[in-house]
């Protein structure tokens, strides 16, 4: 089991099963902690700090843990281990469940776009057209609460933030959003992704419903957390 840093600034961990290579998320989904400093007896990888634990050939998450691990692409080639990242979009949980066609819609909308370490990417009070998904870096989101006291959230690739721009009578911003680190986002203007779900119901319901749990987890206050 080892690590590597491919290119995006990302972190790959890869670890063999038999004859087999797995390609995951370098970092625990919990917290910022490398996944390579684990333990792996073979069949489940279990992070050192707060003992999640996962398949291994899978990357679902086996008791503690409350999320899934990212998993990628491997090809092997003459000895050589090659890791096929994946779209962000593909990955992101809100469109988890969308049809291919309208997942290709999606696709062909979504405007990749590098920003540098400090780089604000809306504040409270701007307008509220684009949605964005993170493919590499690292993002703070910050929720205003009555203009005093925001809530903090760093987010990963394929996580969704600025989905004000999918609600009706949201015309302004609520967060402020700034760049950490580098990063590469997906950016996808709200009303044609709302006119894309509106041809395909079915995928549509379950981008709502998915985006209605991400708001309540997001302004839920921190004991509800």
């Amino acid at each position: 089991m080892k690590d590597y840093d491919i290119e995006g600034g990302l972190k790959v961990l890869i670890a063999n099963a038999g004859d087999y290579y797995y390609a995951y998320q370098g970092i625990c989904p919990h917290q910022e902690v490398c996944l390579a400093e684990g333990y792996y007896d073979g069949a489940v990888l279990t992070c050192h700090q707060h003992l999640w634990q996962w398949d291994i050939t899978t990357g679902k998450e086996i008791g503690l843990a409350e999320a899934p691990l990212e998993k990628y692409e491997v090809q092997v080639e003459d000895g050589e281990i090659f890791v096929v990242q994946s779209s962000a979009l593909k990955v992101a949980q809100l469109f988890m469940d969308v049809s291919d066609v309208t997942l290709q819609r999606l696709d062909q909308l979504a405007r990749r776009e590098k920003y540098a370490s400090g780089s604000t990417l809306y504040n409270i009070g701007d307008p509220t057209d684009d949605l964005y998904i993170l493919e590499s870096g690292r993002v703070e989101f910050l929720i205003g609460r009555d203009g005093t006291s925001p809530a903090g959230f760093v987010l990963r690739k394929g996580e969704v933030f600025g989905w004000a721009a999918l609600l009706e009578n949201q015309p302004r911003r609520i967060a402020k959003s700034t760049c950490l680190e580098d990063s590469v986002l997906l950016r996808l203007n709200g009303e044609e992704i709302l006119k894309a779900l509106e041809s395909d119901p079915v995928s549509g319901y379950f981008v709502m419903r998915k985006l209605s749990t991400l708001i309540t987890r997001h302004l839920a206050s921190p004991g509800e957390k």
